[in-house]
């Protein structure tokens, strides 16, 4: 144990004891090192250890990363795990029909058996970490190519994770740290059968939709619920009905006392990626090319579902999660656009960098160093218009099904044409199974639009960097309209529906598929993107290693200022406080940190796909029927702000007060202070969260839903 300790503390030598409280994602085993003392003053009642243990149990391990991208807590002996009502859509979706909405309605199971199995779903435990730097860089030294560095690098990672996994008891997994100058390997244990529970009605999950998210004042009940079963030993296991609830090693009592400007507040959860390293450069590039072709390629994506969303709750349903996740970045990208171009940013790390090369040239440093901004700038020049590019090309892939068709369905049928009968036997029910998933989410006619309206916009909009060659070919022949060859396309192509395929499959012919269209278009368009020249492919090379190296002196020089590791989805614990925003006339509330639900049923509006309200909700704030979640002012108070330092990956991560007791959940950031990502701004940035009072309020008092609110541990 010593020596573990002992490696921890080398990796952070430079890291002061005292730290800014709002600013970091920090690693739960270097809180005793670094930031329980500022932590303690301003408000923390628990030990290091507490918070996180190898040996016992901890806070640690109540916290889940939900399917991969979102984070959710454990808050009953029984397993009942809360996230966010955008980390469940899918999963909900998924079991929701035109007839039985749950998305639109909402649902809270009666009782266990009333619990519902989505086909793929999974949380993952975090067990334990450990330092692997020293290992892992001893293999790499400075004369290889970056892709020699990468293969020498993923052998080493591979041998980590087989010596940890315990026979695949656990998943392991190695992440570089400051841009590969560090590495340390972390171990989890998944559990794939999880349950739906619960679900506000869209109207209050999504209350607000698009034209609020990312802005406060906010009024969301943005939760939902699911169950964690295990074996009767308490180990994962597939589904079964034999599998019984998880008794978990820590659950998170609920405290419904409510918060006041100042409080602490501490978030624990899986943040997705932040990139506060960024050379200049690279804030430019995002700022003037990267994404406003991300913002206009993903509108374009989305104008054309909607067109159909509107027609039926069916279509609606098929296209929901993926024009909720689109719209969801397309607003990011533009507040990205607007947050780094307005507090210049670029400008800024520009600045620094000046400051760097200047120590970088000194006689000392030069022979290492000297070269590294030239060499990143070069890169940006030579990029700025292949990054146009490829977002305009990622839009259309990300929004229409059928621009990656032929790495999905189309490589299945190519492997299927290709095999002898006993394969065939195999790959048969498997391609069918995949054919059947694919076409239950796509519609035609829709899919039709979508990938002409793209492909359309990708050839006209890819200035300075060559288009996919037969998009081109098609464009130029048709005045760049390309509603004739998609129309054409659709009707020739075997990949359109279920029946096709199975015929097919009856029918197997390598010919066949290597002439159908569509196949042919997506196939161009995966190895366009795929592709790069010589000359990108060396700056690639010669880019990654100045990136390494700039992030390294600027850490050895002190002109860097960043004392904690960019977010990669591992799990990081931030600390702040309840802290308001200037004043805003579209808040009621006394102070801009809290809203109410007078403030939402304020911006009701009957009818309205984003504004609309249950008549029930309405009725019970009218007469003030809040039971025990309302506030000491007589109110009911919706959602709440706190400064702490957050981003993508930490939607539905707990907030917990200075005893480690659920006070709300995060789901969202303010879009003054988008440009966390990449800076950090300690007088806008803040994150907003649901007040967990509300969350109990909507299950127990407006959905009838007591018995789940029984199974948590109030503390008052």
């Amino acid at each position: 144990m010593k020596k573990f300790i002992l490696s921890l503390i080398i990796g952070v030598l430079l890291i002061p004891t005292t730290v800014k409280a709002d600013e970091g994602m920090w690693f739960l085993m270097f809180i005793e090192r670094l930031n329980h003392r500022d932590m303690q003053k301003m408000g923390l009642q628990l030990t290091a250890e507490e918070i996180y243990s190898i040996n016992n149990h901890s806070l640690k391990d109540a916290i889940v990363q939900f399917n991969g991208g979102c984070t959710a807590e454990v808050i009953s002996k029984d397993g009942l795990v809360l996230t966010n009502h955008h980390c469940g859509y899918d999963a909900i979706a998924e079991l929701s029909t035109a007839d039985k909405n749950y998305l639109k309605d909402g649902y809270w199971a009666a009782n266990k058996a009333s619990e519902m199995k989505p086909s793929s779903l999974y949380v993952r435990f975090f067990v334990r970490m450990d330092d692997c730097t020293k290992r892992i860089l001893a293999r790499v030294n400075d004369k290889m190519t970056e892709a020699e560095r990468e293969k020498a690098v993923n052998q080493e990672i591979a041998a980590i994770e087989k010596e940890n996994n315990e026979g695949g008891k656990y998943t392991v997994s190695v992440r570089p740290f400051f841009q590969g100058n560090e590495y340390y390997y972390f171990v989890y244990q998944d559990y794939k059968d999880v349950r739906f529970v619960g679900t506000p009605p869209e109207s209050l999950g999504k209350f607000g939709g698009d034209t609020d998210n990312w802005e406060w004042p906010r009024h969301t009940a943005d939760f939902s619920m699911f169950r964690i079963y295990a074996d009767k030993d308490g180990n994962p296991a597939d589904y079964s009905t034999s599998n019984v609830p998880l008794s978990p090693k820590h659950y998170l009592p609920v405290n419904l006392n409510g918060v006041k400007e100042g409080d602490y507040a501490m978030i624990l959860g899986y943040p997705g990626r932040t990139n506060r390293w960024m050379p200049a450069g690279g804030i430019e590039q995002n700022v003037k090319f990267a994404y406003p072709a991300w913002v206009e390629g993903a509108k374009t994506g989305m104008d054309n579902m909607k067109k159909y969303m509107d027609q039926s709750a069916a279509l609606r349903l098929i296209y929901a999660s993926k024009f909720a996740s689109t719209a969801n970045y397309w607003k990011n990208r533009q507040g990205m656009i607007d947050a780094l171009s307005k507090f210049q940013t670029s400008k800024s790390k520009a600045a620094q960098e000046a400051k760097f090369n200047k120590w970088a040239n000194k006689a000392e440093n030069k022979a290492k160093y000297g070269n590294v901004v030239a060499t990143i700038n070069a890169y940006y020049a030579l990029t700025n218009e292949k990054s146009r590019h490829d977002n305009y090309l990622q839009q259309l892939m990300r929004t229409s099904s059928f621009g990656t068709i032929g790495r999905s369905l189309g490589r299945q049928l190519d492997a299927y044409a290709k095999a002898d009968g006993p394969k065939r036997i195999v790959l048969a029910p498997k391609i069918i199974e995949m054919a059947d998933g694919f076409f239950k989410d796509s519609y035609i006619p829709a899919e039709k639009d979508i990938l002409t309206a793209q492909l359309k916009l990708y050839a006209t909009k890819s200035v300075g960097y060559g288009i996919a060659p037969m998009v081109e070919k098609i464009g130029k022949e048709n005045n760049y309209d390309y509603s004739k060859f998609v129309n054409a396309a659709f009707e020739m192509s075997i990949l359109t529906s279920l029946d096709k395929v199975k015929a097919f499959i009856d029918y197997p012919s390598d010919v066949v598929l290597a002439s159908d269209p569509l196949y042919l278009l997506s196939n161009d368009l995966i190895t366009h993107m795929n592709n790069k020249s010589d000359a990108v492919a060396k700056a690639q090379n010669d880019y990654g290693a100045a990136f390494r190296l700039l992030v390294e002196g600027l850490r050895e020089s002190k002109i860097g200022t960043i004392k904690y590791p960019d977010a990669n989805s591992t799990l990081r614990l931030t600390y702040g406080k309840v802290r308001s925003l200037p004043a805003d006339k579209r808040n009621d509330a006394k102070v801009n940190n809290y809203t109410t639900l007078d403030g939402q049923v304020k911006k009701y509006k009957k009818g309205d796909e984003e504004f609309d309200l249950p008549a029930r909700v309405l009725e019970m704030n009218k007469n003030k029927d809040y039971g025990r979640f309302a506030d000491k002012d007589g109110s009911l108070h919706v959602n709440f702000l706190t400064d702490n330092d957050i981003t993508g990956g930490n939607s539905g991560s707990p907030v917990l007060n200075g005893k480690g007791e659920l006070i709300g959940l995060a789901f969202d950031g303010n879009i003054e202070a988008m440009a966390g990502d990449v800076i950090f701004d300690p007088k806008l940035q803040r994150t907003i969260n649901v007040d967990i009072r509300y969350v109990l309020w909507v299950i127990e008092k407006y959905s009838g839903a007591k018995h789940i609110v029984d199974e948590m541990t109030l503390a008052k």
